[in-house]
């Protein structure tokens, strides 16, 4: 079975260590089919676990149609819904660059996904160079995060332009961690601290 592999990176023919199919009933959708595998990578030999699923019942042959396979586990990253579209999009083409192995790629996304920050918040200047700093002034981010960022827009310039230099593997799954720190951080974290504060106040 054709599948990605997040532990070395590459797509395998995995090899099917054995299957189960669950059936269950919905009201609308009738008779519904969950089909799991248990697969091993042909490439690492580690361990992945997949899904299909089908609302039809077989054919008039026997046959029946499944989903394409999608893998549970390890599971696949998902941003958080607070994190706005403009920034969200770029950090999972991001992860696309990063798993085809693009890593100078990777860090030009990684250098959007500042911009899109930037934007976000209407910065004066959407270049993170100077949109940063004015995210720092309005105490939207701090210190640290701004370090962050500066070092990761520093990055984005190695990855967008010839310069002699390329963006290791290690490089590049850095950058990813960090823009995804931020982001959430940002957009998820703040707020969520933000809200207990105000919880607080109200109850003492």
């Amino acid at each position: 079975m054709n599948i990605d592999c997040p532990h070395c990176q590459s797509r395998v023919d995995a090899r099917v260590i054995c299957e189960h199919v669950a059936e269950s009933y919905d009201e609308i959708e009738g008779p519904e089919y969950f089909r799991t595998f248990l697969l091993e990578c042909t490439s690492c030999s580690r361990s992945l676990l997949v899904g299909q699923y089908s609302y039809d019942d077989p054919d008039e042959d026997g046959i029946q149609r499944w989903s394409r396979p999608s893998r549970l586990w390890p599971p696949l990253r998902q941003f958080h819904g607070e994190i706005p579209e403009i920034v969200r999009s770029s950090l999972e083409e991001a992860e696309k660059c990063y798993k085809c192995g693009a890593y100078n790629a990777t860090a030009v996304m990684v250098g959007r996904a500042l911009e899109g920050i930037c934007r976000h918040f209407k910065t004066k200047d959407v270049r993170p160079a100077a949109g940063l700093k004015e995210l720092r002034d309005r105490e939207i981010i701090d210190r640290n995060i701004y370090e962050w960022g500066e070092a990761l827009w520093k990055q984005r310039h190695i990855g967008a332009h010839q310069l002699g230099q390329n963006i290791s593997k290690e490089g590049a799954v850095d950058l990813l961690d960090f823009i995804i720190a931020i982001s959430e951080y940002i957009f998820v974290l703040k707020a969520k601290f933000e809200s207990f504060m105000k919880r607080q106040k109200t109850t003492n």
